[in-house]
């Protein structure tokens, strides 16, 4: 008896394997972006938001969650980038309707509470801009497969911070599902386009369900 429910047990698991294959080979995949199959743990961290708040692994349940390494002064790429996810949020919203757009801050030094959220309310008034100190953003980068560097030349405030161009897209279950890496191109910035992410959340959010 006990073998045959052995084997009943195993002839159920290998069947229902097969559909969830056969339905992520069926289902189109997506094509500009690193999508994990088996999505990736975040480990625990506490940040605060644009408004004081603490934000933690609590607060990615529910959502997708768009996240972007930045800092008010970059020049170009955290702007530009921004106002791209601004352009589309729409789209992804109509995708799902539980969005979120995260910028992390990796200048805590100069990015306070309040100037993290006149400059988030620039691009979108439901964006929602992190800050916390390097002891708790070096893992977190790490963790989110991001990197950042402030510049051997830093003085006084003056002073760039190297950082990852990519996007990370954060499941519902606050687990890593994909990152979005841009194209490298002479003369060009480092910035993803819109309609790759709108393209590639639509699949990812189908092959989730």
């Amino acid at each position: 008896m006990n073998k045959l429910l052995i084997a009943i047990v195993a002839v159920i698991s290998i069947a229902t394997g097969f559909l969830i294959f056969q339905k992520s080979f069926n289902l189109a995949q997506p094509e500009h972006s690193l999508f994990y199959q088996t999505p990736r743990t975040i480990k625990p961290f506490s940040m605060v938001d644009h408004q004081g708040a603490a934000f933690e692994n609590e607060q990615f349940v529910g959502k997708w969650s768009w996240v972007f390494f930045g800092y008010t002064s970059c020049p170009d790429v955290c702007p530009t980038t921004l106002q791209e996810l601004n352009f589309v949020y729409d789209d992804l919203k109509a995708i799902n309707t539980d969005v979120q757009v995260l910028l992390v801050s990796v200048d805590p030094q100069r990015d306070t509470v309040e100037k993290l959220s006149q400059y988030i309310a620039y691009f979108n008034a439901e964006f929602i801009a992190l800050t916390a100190d390097h002891a708790t953003l070096f893992p977190f980068a790490r963790n989110m497969g991001l990197m950042y560097a402030i510049s051997d030349e830093k003085r006084d405030d003056n002073y760039l911070v190297d950082h990852s161009a990519s996007i990370v897209l954060v499941n519902p279950r606050g687990k890593i599902a994909a990152i979005f890496k841009p194209e490298h191109e002479l003369g060009l910035l480092p910035i993803i386009s819109g309609d790759n992410l709108v393209s590639d959340f639509a699949k990812i959010v189908n092959l989730s369900e």
